[in-house]
């Protein structure tokens, strides 16, 4: 087995939790009870606008109270890929949706009792989402622009963490209406046991991934729930982050107040003290239920049998399958490398590695990953950057070894046809190094930093280049865009939006930009057109001609997270900019959509999966085996939309290590906040899917064997 990190955490050391625990019901009842019910989004004898398909029928779910001494907590998992119905069964505990029969769902410790709180389920279970919104999302404020987060005025609207966790988040607020107000005594535990205290003066804006979790559990513990739905909470979190919030939440639900249960993508690592896991096949259906190493064996089964893709889509992909097995311990994630990856291996040892790779490291050279000569333009210049709010340093506090001397701040070029990935923990100044790229921090004014050869200020000779120069030549899509996008946009407007100055402006079109827009709209048809009859990923036939109409209709506020995601990433790479930013982009997508946007970034529209019938073991043809192929278009040579240039620069950021593109060789890693340490630099010598090592050589974490 391999580990992502090799020591014992100095946090763990002592309980995170203290002596104090939570009270335990004593009762004894269930908090959620679900016996064979069937759920609609709407009651299936009303008159139906559109599809009201079942939604997990015949459900079986008990969320139990405090077990008896000597009997084995039960602590759940849903694990699903993108859109596989994972929100919707938390929102179904939470009491949404249509039961059928009715009495099939019940909530038996918040009925009428002797002694009992009386909570209704909106108070009594608290959903925290994490997949849809940067920040605090809907719960919290949000800047005025996309830049204030990076000011160091403070504005009316910047509300600090404690504003928040105390609900004073309007400037006008009304009195709550049932009066109630949160203790100072349990406001003062959960800071500490959330270890907030440091940040309760900060504006929310300011947290980074990590510090928004923890502040989001918070408020959410301060209404004293019974029941805790987190979902997707280790979405875009580093491993260091990982380790502190598994055990966070261990406590809490080893306390038993809150129950927690959580929703986990496949490549998100189990934590190790869940005991139970519902995997979602697709259709808001239950694959496989029961005991984790139970539903861990089923799965390898499904794999050694071969049923790789099916044309029911309620059956599950290989795709989704891939990761799933990685354990999340106290010394850091435990790969399935002997479980999942080598019977995923066994099955398809005749076949090429295409069935569970990106591509293969020959077709992956055809991108434009050669040697980069030496010597080229230089898009980026930092000579000595540091980014400070009076005293507090947050990027470039440290000495960086240039040229054979310790020079001051951050030192860092990127020039055409570089591929680099920007790593480092939760808070220590990726986003920040972007902002100053992008020109959105205030900051960048006064830096010793050059863009596209020119400073922001005039120099002797030479003009400033200007926030709109800028902007028009990089494509950028990161969490912030997401936030800020207008969700009243339509689908064709978010695209040509790449085109124009301002997220509300005027683009400027000419015939090339429409017609790569409508190519990208065919493209991704699938996976952006709500109402496409979608065969199985992969094996739909494109027809070139196609009508586009249909994006003219679609609202890109209606479509679903994950298809959010891929229209950013197509308006950041869409006009072939000088650079473009993957920031976070792929997170939130299921792996065959993200595999196939990553794809798409290195070959256009010239690469496509192809999949090739197999032979399972009952004799019948199956979809099965993935390769990468030179696509129709390609082949009748109408490709509009090309894959990343040698004038290209590419910058991404993820935690993630399949989300980092096959293409990236160079790296920065950023030290920890306020440790004085330097970044490290690396070029890898081949890409990170070949290789798990070089991931742990990124991190600075022991190879183990």
């Amino acid at each position: 087995m391999r580990f992502l990190s090799g020591q014992r955490p100095q946090y763990l050391l002592q309980p995170v939790w203290g002596a104090r625990r939570y009270s335990k019901n004593l009762h004894g009842l269930p908090a959620i009870s679900i016996k064979d019910g069937t759920f609609y989004r709407s009651h299936p004898n009303a008159v139906q606008v559109g599809p009201n398909p079942p939604l997990f029928e015949k459900l079986k779910f008990t969320l139990e109270s405090a077990v008896d001494d000597g009997e084995k907590p039960k602590y759940f998992a849903i694990v699903g890929p993108s859109n596989s119905g994972k929100t919707t069964f938390l929102q179904i505990l939470r009491g949404q949706h249509v039961c059928i029969p009715p009495a099939a769902r019940s909530w038996p410790l918040l009925e009428p009792g002797p002694g009992r709180r009386g909570q209704t389920k909106t108070k009594a279970i608290k959903y925290v989402g994490f997949d849809g919104e940067q920040g605090l999302g809907g719960q919290g404020p949000k800047g005025a622009y996309l830049s204030a987060r990076y000011e160091s005025r403070r504005e009316d609207t910047d509300f600090s963490v404690m504003d928040y966790l105390q609900g004073n988040t309007e400037l006008n607020p009304f009195k709550d209406s049932d009066g109630q107000e949160i203790d100072a005594e349990s406001l003062s535990r959960v800071i500490k046991d959330l270890r907030l205290t440091d940040l309760v003066e900060m504006p929310v804006s300011n947290l980074s991934n990590g510090q928004t979790r923890r502040a989001r559990i918070a408020r959410a513990l301060l209404g004293n729930p019974e029941a805790l739905l987190l979902d997707e909470p280790f979405m875009g979190l580093d491993p260091p982050t990982l380790l502190t919030l598994s055990p966070l939440l261990y406590q809490m639900a080893k306390a038993d107040r809150p129950r927690i249960v959580l929703s986990l993508r496949p490549q998100d690592p189990i934590p190790d003290w869940i005991t139970h896991l519902y995997y979602l096949s697709g259709n808001c259906q239950v694959a496989w239920s029961g005991e984790k190493e139970q539903v861990l064996e089923e799965v390898r089964k499904y794999v050694n049998t071969d049923k790789l893709v099916r044309h029911d889509p309620s059956h599950i992909h290989l795709h989704s399958l891939r990761e799933v097995g990685r354990t999340l311990t106290d010394h850091g994630i435990i790969e399935p490398g002997s479980y999942i990856s080598q019977t995923i291996q066994k099955t398809t040892d005749t076949v090429t590695k295409d069935s569970v790779s990106r591509m293969t490291t020959e077709q992956t050279a055809e991108t434009g990953r050669a040697e980069i000569p030496e010597v080229r333009d230089a898009l980026v210049e930092m000579e000595g950057a540091r980014v400070a709010y009076r005293s507090k340093a947050v990027l470039g506090n440290w000495q960086q070894e240039v040229d054979g001397t310790l020079r001051d701040g951050l030192w860092w070029t990127v020039r055409r046809g570089e591929r680099w990935g920007i790593f480092g923990p939760n808070g220590s100044g990726k986003t920040t190094i972007l902002s100053l790229i992008c020109s959105d921090h205030p900051q960048t004014y006064s830096l010793p930093i050059k863009l596209f050869g020119r400073s922001r200020l005039p120099e002797p000779g030479q003009l400033g280049i200007s926030i709109f120069d800028i902007q028009a030549r990089i494509g950028h899509s990161s969490p912030e865009i997401h936030n800020f996008m207008p969700r009243s946009l339509t689908v064709r407007e978010v695209l040509e939006n790449a085109f124009s100055d301002t997220f509300r402006g005027v683009p400027k079109l000419d015939a090339a930009a429409k017609t790569k827009i409508d190519a990208c709209l065919r493209w991704f048809e699938d996976e952006l057109n709500p109402l496409a009859m979608v065969a199985p990923q992969g094996t739909k036939q494109k027809d070139t001609l196609s009508e586009t109409s249909w994006a003219d209709n679609t609202l890109y506020g209606g479509l679903p997270f994950s298809a959010q995601r891929v229209v950013l990433f197509l308006r950041a790479v869409i006009k072939q900019p000088d650079i473009i930013i993957l920031d976070e982009a792929f997170s939130g997508m299921d792996d065959a959509v993200r595999d196939r946007c990553l794809l798409f970034l290195n070959h256009g529209e010239t690469k496509e999966f192809a999949f090739t019938p197999s032979t399972s073991s009952d004799g019948s043809q199956e979809a099965g085996q993935r390769s990468v192929v030179e696509s129709e278009i390609s082949k009748a040579r109408q490709v509009k939309v090309g894959g990343l240039t040698e004038n290209q620069a590419l910058l991404c950021i993820s935690h993630v290590r399949e989300e980092i593109p096959d293409c990236v060789r160079e790296w920065i890693c950023l030290p920890e906040a306020n440790t004085g340490k330097p970044a490290r630099f690396g070029r890898l010598q081949g890409s990170l899917e070949e290789d798990y090592r070089r991931w742990n050589e990124i991190w600075g974490l022991p190879q183990q064997s």
